[in-house]
């Protein structure tokens, strides 16, 4: 049962968790809640509803979702995700489904990983709280565990790096480090076999003319941070959003599309502004005197649906908003109302550059090779998990106006750590944040700072890693893309 109390706009919250085995299994069940004399569970999708709410559910209902992830900061956790690309050693060609089916089902015969179907096909793996799952065109993705420490969560990564390097080097195969598919066209991407990506692949050209790009193209590596309250949350949203195009320029890693420069330092930060301004951007409300979680519920409720989960089958819901569906005019699947499943599923669907669920998302991120994988956990951390740090950054950046948010959000994709900002540029700005992460690692004393090690060197130089590939493509290679591949080979 989730009892709320609310004092001004401060939620405070406990959870109790009610087991109804005889109805379903919830060993993955994120939040519990009683409504009559069933029990609405929140997993991760896709989910099988097997659980129908008694009474329908209210905003207050979605408010009380977000708020359950507030923990103690003893129980506080660092989740890192990370995506890579796929490519025939041979060939460089994208690969296939069949290739990554193999993959998929041999990582879980030889290292013991439970297997995530979608009809008869292997879609990813699940162990503990680890999960692999596979983006729209076959990029590869781990879902990290939440984890105490930097120290672990490196770990984890090089653990899952060690596995997948094991087979793929007997299959030919190997992955990319980068955050846009340098070399081949759109047409050269396989299709997942997944049901919602034939949702939204069809529904992206109808609301922007990059989406497509977004979804077969690119690849990111962020990572997900705890809040203790309503107040941490905000003070935590509102920094993470303001330094986030420091995070981006800090870690582009993709100027390259078939085969040549594209004049962006960071593609996959670009391909964003044109994807669907629906479900994307800074999101200017989070600096609302009024912002909290209801704010929140707010603005998704009115975020265009893409699907709703039923009887193993995605059902296309789009045109349709969830407000739409909470009030009982679900035009997709008439007569029905919504479950936490479905809200939960709906979360996952909005891009901003932070997303809210019963966590924050740092998204700005493109994806790298391993080295750097450890970094942007590190950058993140030692900013928001110290209570210095962060109150410094929120200092640092309490006067920056909405327009000039913007205005880094929609020039650092171009120019990096060389936008100018204000009276210098955006290096100098970055120098200071990168010690306050510094600052803030060395007080939570894990002798976590050497993680900082890569973006140290950026900052230092005010050369993104974009702006180094760019030398060695108009240099070394003699301006061939191929040694990329082998560049930023994991």
């Amino acid at each position: 049962m989730v009892l709320i109390s609310q004092t001004g706009s401060s939620y405070c919250i406990r959870t109790e968790l009610f087991r109804k085995t005889q109805i379903l299994h919830i060993d993955n069940a994120g939040v519990g809640q009683k409504r009559g004399h069933t029990v609405i569970v929140a997993a991760s999708p896709p989910t099988e509803d097997a659980v129908i709410a008694t009474e329908p559910l209210t905003k207050e209902d979605l408010v009380a979702y977000l708020v359950s992830g507030c923990k103690s900061k003893e129980k506080w956790r660092i989740g890192t995700e990370h995506e890579k690309f796929g490519f025939e050693l041979k060939t460089l060609r994208p690969i296939k489904y069949e290739q990554i089916a193999e993959l998929l089902n041999v990582i879980s015969e030889r290292f013991d990983w439970e297997k995530v179907m979608e009809g008869d096909k292997i879609i990813g793996l699940k162990q503990g709280k680890q999960s692999i799952s596979l983006e729209p065109g076959g990029q590869f993705e781990l879902s990290g565990a939440p984890l105490a420490t930097l120290h672990q969560t490196c770990a984890e990564v090089n653990s899952h790096l060690y596995q997948v390097k094991a087979i793929t080097e007997e299959m030919g195969i190997g992955f990319l480090g980068i955050g846009f598919q340098p070399k081949w066209g759109l047409k050269d991407i396989p299709v997942m076999p997944k049901g919602r990506y034939d949702i939204m692949r069809n529904y992206m050209p109808k609301v922007g003319t990059l989406g497509l790009d977004m979804m077969f193209r690119t690849c990111t590596v962020q990572v997900n941070l705890d809040f203790s309250s309503e107040a941490d949350m905000i003070r935590k949203f509102r920094a993470g959003l303001a330094l986030q195009p420091i995070a981006t320029a800090l870690f582009a890693n993709s100027p390259f599309t078939e085969g040549k420069p594209n004049g962006f330092l960071s593609m996959r930060s670009q391909i964003w502004t044109d994807t669907d301004n629906n479900r994307t951007g800074m999101l200017p409300f989070v600096f609302d005197d009024s912002f909290g979680f209801e704010q929140y519920v707010d603005y998704a409720l009115d975020v265009p649906m893409y699907f709703v989960y039923r009887n193993k089958k995605y059902i296309d819901c789009t045109g349709m908003t969830f407000r739409d569906f909470l009030a009982g005019k679900p035009p997709c699947i008439p007569g029905e109302l919504p479950t936490l499943n479905d809200w939960e599923n709906h979360l996952t669907t909005i891009f901003p550059e932070v997303r809210l669920k019963r966590y924050l998302e740092m998204r700005g991120a493109d994806g790298g090779p391993w080295r750097r994988l450890c970094a942007l956990p590190a950058f993140w951390v030692g900013i928001l998990y110290d209570e210095v740090s962060l109150q410094n950054a929120l200092d640092r950046t309490a006067d920056w106006t909405p327009e000039e948010r913007q205005m880094l959000r929609n020039k650092v994709p171009i120019t990096g750590l060389k936008t100018p900002f204000r009276d210098g540029l955006l290096k100098h700005v970055a120098q200071d944040v990168v010690k306050l992460a510094r600052d803030g690692l060395e007080r939570r004393g894990f002798k976590e700072t050497g993680f900082l090690n890569e973006v140290a060197e950026v900052v230092r130089t005010g050369v993104t890693p974009a702006e180094k590939l760019l030398e060695l493509y108009n240099g070394k290679w003699g301006q061939q893309m191929d040694p990329v591949f082998e560049e930023l080979l994991y």
